[in-house]
């Protein structure tokens, strides 16, 4: 290092210019912070060369890292979950790698493998990685290498059939021919590739520079050169214009003078922040035909836009040109892999197969499965926009054993009566739930002989017994009104006809009043009554007779802190997560978990509790599979206490996983559709669900009155109706007799009102419709009929007399 900073110092140089790549640079730059002299490079565009660490280090270019934000932009615009990174193992390809990887994780995009091309590669070599990324779940690639490499990576890629329909491939800046030109056929292999190059603006300067020169085309490092050279010499003649003592100050000096120089050069913009060039907006190519036809542009602001043909912008691309000549864009991974099945776990269950049933072939060796989670999981299947070729591997042993093996890739899913929790969803990615659960308790039913003496008053509630009781009364009273007048058994001394009110009313609970009565208005009132009083008595009886019914099968605990507190011992499925929320979550001793496979055990230890205590006093297990339980054992059996919710049962698979999207899609178009649930619902549970829901918390409360506001706003109002109707007949009547009797002059109104009160309490006939002096039809004249006639005008006069 001394000799080399020897010749620096004899020839006074007060820069360097260059190195061209970032592997030279390297040392390069550590020779200028010794001899304080600037390096300035316009090619080395490593991340891993910091000027913020090394002050004398220039990059007249674009650090790689500005491109990471217009990349993931991109593979965000498409949605892919995935991808595979591809690079060169160099200062050039290693430095860029961590800056990319940590903006993927920022969109949740996995990086399942690193690919590393070494440069000493063979076309053998290549072709050899290659097949070992075709072997991969990942169609997507992101290749960041130099020219040169990236001509051998693409051109064996067409080889191997990689850049057909299916794939995507996306390159860094370094291969943009704007940067470092590639021969035409390279970029023929390259057909359907993206890309992302600087935005290199449009000048006179630059086209009359061009003509100078009479060059082609020129990438972006020569324009680049071009402005370094240029901001170097204008910051020479401004440092060394001062008067400086030392050499240490003067290249200070003119360290700080270049990255104070703006100027407008060839390639645009020229200014130095933080020591290098920024990366304020980016073009996206689409190679199509050997050539790279521009489909879009990035700035942080607007994100990806492109212009329309109205002049217009517009967010997104173009169109877009993939491998295998198709403008379908790529899902970005792919099954079956290079032939290969997918591999799904299924639990052998020793009972509650009507989710899982799992069946060998002794003849074929094959296992056939069956119930409720694989149907389910067929019905998804038919739903994916793409076969999922896969095979049936049967396990037998804990559920969380069996999800680590997707973890540790000995297999690529399960399928089941899986429970999403949030431990098992550190190691594996769950689908959408295709079924809802929770965790509840079940109890044994016991007959509780204690009875309320008072619980014949709680079918109705005490505003409906005071309602109905003033009902009875009012009935009562309005049928007096209605027949005292004309009807004898309605007539008699006060305290009779009080009682008559009362017991008249309350005697058509059982129908039993014998009292006859005459005035149509009467039956029509005891009509709607006596249809009131049936809907009351049959309500009555029906709430009473389910509180009776309710009070003799009592669950044995009501929540689990008294099982607790009396240390009692509770069952849970065998292999289940159960075991582990009852010990963490609810604080169970393990002493006390007993652990059962079937039905027919649930019920067996159950059933010996209730009757010598030698088996569980409750069971705990997933809401599912108690209630085919209950289905079966309803009568003797329920759920009672809270239920613990969790995420439900679902598909599991490795963690990242970009079929999980497609799966949970599918479940819920499956889980939608109403007549697939159902039928696959009644092929396997219709048969078993004779029994209603066996959980406790439904209690019989007493009935209301708003449950009866409408037939007692009814019967009121017929009541009403008729009392209205009588007594303006009634009033009418005696009116107009009063005023033929009376001369008008001989009496008051008031005279008239009380006399008509009067006569409401004496006796009417009820037959008397026509009075005779009013009747159209003649008397006869045998002697026997005048007589009689006679006799009853004498009758009606005094009646008459007497009234008046």
């Amino acid at each position: 290092m001394m000799l080399l900073l020897r010749p620096l110092q004899k020839d006074k140089v007060r820069a360097i210019i260059g190195p061209q790549r970032s592997e030279e640079a390297r040392f390069i730059i550590e020779l200028g912070e010794k001899a304080q002299v600037p390096i300035v490079s316009f090619s080395s565009t490593s991340p891993s060369l910091s000027p913020s660490k090394t002050p004398f280090f220039i990059r007249a270019a674009q650090s790689d890292s500005c491109q990471v934000k217009a990349i993931t932009a991109i593979i965000e615009l498409f949605g892919w979950r995935e991808i595979v990174l591809i690079y060169e193992d160099t200062t050039y390809g290693n430095g860029f790698i961590p800056y990319i990887t940590d903006a993927l994780q920022e969109i949740y995009v996995r990086v399942p493998y690193r690919s590393v091309i070494y440069p000493s590669f063979s076309d053998y070599e290549i072709l050899k990685e290659l097949l070992r990324l075709m072997g991969m779940q990942s169609r997507v690639f992101l290749v960041h290498m130099t020219a040169n490499l990236s001509s051998k990576l693409f051109s064996n890629a067409k080889m191997a059939g990689m850049m057909s329909e299916g794939y995507a491939w996306i390159t860094t800046v370094g291969l943009s021919t704007l940067m470092d030109p590639m021969g035409s056929n390279s970029l023929h292999s390259m057909h359907g590739v993206l890309g992302v190059t600087p935005k290199l603006p449009s000048s006179k300067q630059l086209d009359d520079f061009k003509k100078i020169l009479k060059a082609g085309e020129l990438n972006l490092f020569d324009l680049w050169a071009y402005d370094t050279v240029c901001t170097l010499a204008m910051a020479a003649e401004r440092t060394f214009e001062n008067d400086v003592k030392t050499s240490a100050d003067l290249g200070s000096l003119f360290r700080q003078t270049i990255l104070n120089t703006k100027l407008k050069g060839l390639s645009g913009e020229f200014n130095l922040v933080r020591g290098e060039l920024e990366g304020l907006e980016f073009e996206i190519y689409n190679v199509i035909d050997g050539k790279e036809a521009n489909i879009g542009s990035w700035t942080e602001k607007k994100g990806i836009w492109h212009w329309t043909k109205e002049n217009k912008t517009m967010q997104g691309l173009k169109w877009t040109i993939w491998p295998g000549d198709t403008q379908n864009k790529p899902k970005g991974w792919v099954y079956p892999i290079i032939g290969t099945k997918m591999r799904i776990g299924v639990p052998i269950k020793h009972g509650f197969t009507e989710f899982v049933k799992v069946e060998n072939n002794s003849q074929t060796g094959k296992i056939h499965t069956s119930g409720f989670s694989i149907d389910v999981f067929r019905a998804v299947l038919k739903k994916l926009p793409f076969a999922l070729p896969h095979e049936f591997k049967a396990y037998d042993g804990l559920y969380d054993d069996l999800l680590k093996k997707v973890q540790l890739q000995e297999i690529d899913a399960v399928v089941g009566d899986t429970t999403i929790t949030a431990d098992r969803s550190l190691f594996v990615d769950f689908t959408f739930p295709y079924c809802e659960s929770g965790v509840s308790m079940l109890v044994s039913l016991k007959h509780d002989k204690k009875s309320n003496i008072w619980l014949f008053l709680k079918p109705l509630s005490w505003d409906l017994w005071l309602i109905t009781g003033l009902a009875f009364i009012f009935t009562g009273l309005v049928v007096w009104i209605l027949e005292h007048h004309i009807n004898t058994e309605f007539r008699g001394p006060p305290h009779q006809q009080i009682g008559l009110i009362f017991w008249f009313s309350f005697s058509t609970i059982v129908f039993a009043h014998r009292e006859k009565v005459v005035n149509n208005l009467t039956r029509f009132v005891l009509i709607i009554w006596l249809f009131v009083v049936l809907i009351l008595t049959q309500s009555y009886t029906a709430n009473l007779a389910s509180m009776l019914t309710v009070q003799k099968m009592q669950p044995m605990f009501l929540d689990l802190h008294e099982i607790q507190r009396n240390g009692y011992p509770v069952g849970y499925q065998n292999d289940s997560y159960v075991k582990e929320f009852l010990i963490k979550e609810l604080k169970f001793e393990e002493s006390k978990l007993r652990a059962y496979s079937t039905i027919e055990e649930y019920h067996q230890a159950l059933s010996d509790w209730s009757r010598d205590g030698s088996g569980v006093a409750a069971i705990f297990d997933d809401i599912p599979c108690l209630k085919v339980f209950l289905a079966r054992y309803c009568s003797n059996y329920t759920m009672v206490g809270p239920s613990y919710k969790n995420g439900g049962l679902g598909f599991a698979f490795p963690v990242g996983s970009p079929l999980v999207p497609y799966i949970s899609r599918a479940i819920l178009n499956v889980t939608e559709d109403k007549d697939i649930m159902r039928d696959i619902e009644h092929k396997y549970f219709s048969d078993k669900s004779s029994c209603t829901d066996g959980s406790v918390g439904h209690s019989f409360g007493s009935l209301t009155v708003h449950s009866f506001g409408g037939i007692f706003i009814l019967t009121g109002a017929a009541s009403l109706l008729s009392v209205f109707i009588h007594l303006g007949k009634f009033f009418y009547s005696c009116w107009r007799d009063s005023s033929m009797s009376i001369h008008s002059d001989e009496s008051s109104i008031w005279f008239r009102v009380v006399e008509m009160v009067k006569n409401f309490d004496k006796k009417d006939d009820p037959s008397r419709i026509l009075r005779r002096e009013d009747s159209k039809v003649l008397p006869l004249t045998s002697a026997h009929h005048q007589g009689n006639t006679e006799e009853e005008d004498t009758t009606r006069s005094r009646g008459n007399e007497a009234t008046t």
